[in-house]
């Protein structure tokens, strides 16, 4: 299976979505399609109920249908029930990176934490995403938020480097200037 992550406006404090594939036909393709092309609505997330309620699936398939499930319920503003899906999809599978990016974006977005945002990102990236430039971006966005400033800068220009070409991450750093410090000698 393949996790895709997509940004859904960021700047704008939208949130980004790291859907997870799933191949072939039925409820848990159409939640997926739902939740990577931003359709999710009542009809995502009936399509999403069905493929978690009648649906044989593997553990796999089981967390990227939690993990779009979730994706479907960010896009609906329903963060505490997004978090709940991405909660089920690590206990599911604890390796989906999505899981841990998009629960690390959720809480971001409920705001007053972005600690506990940029821990679950950081552990998203460990566990080698599709896309890591979207967890890199949104870890840049809430270290810029508590103040961390080098490690937001840091964060967004390895988003950049990971995408070049991507507007977001090199319109951040734009903003930023570099100083660099000459060691000087003691006399």
């Amino acid at each position: 299976m393949k996790a895709i992550l997509t940004v859904l406006l960021l700047c704008a404090a939208g949130p980004a979505a790291a859907s997870a594939a799933i191949i072939g036909s039925g409820y848990g393709h159409d939640c997926y399609i739902a939740a990577r092309l931003g359709h999710g609505g009542r009809g995502g997330l009936e399509a999403c109920n069905k493929a978690i309620e009648l649906e044989a699936q593997s553990h796999q398939e089981r967390a990227a249908t939690f993990v779009n499930r979730g994706i479907v319920r960010m896009q609906s503003n329903e963060l505490v029930g997004a978090i709940a899906d991405f909660d089920a999809a690590i206990r599911a599978r604890p390796e989906t990176a999505e899981a841990y990016i998009n629960k690390g974006i959720a809480v971001f977005h409920l705001g007053g934490r972005d600690h506990d945002a940029i821990q679950l990102l950081t552990q998203g990236i460990e566990r080698s995403p599709e896309q890591p430039e979207v967890a890199y971006y949104v870890r840049g966005i809430a270290n810029e938020q508590i103040g961390e400033m080098r490690n937001a800068y840091e964060d967004y220009s390895r988003a950049a480097a990971l995408k070049p070409g991507w507007a977001e991450p090199i319109s951040q750093l734009q903003r930023f200037s570099v100083q660099r410090r000459s060691a000087g000698l003691a006399a």
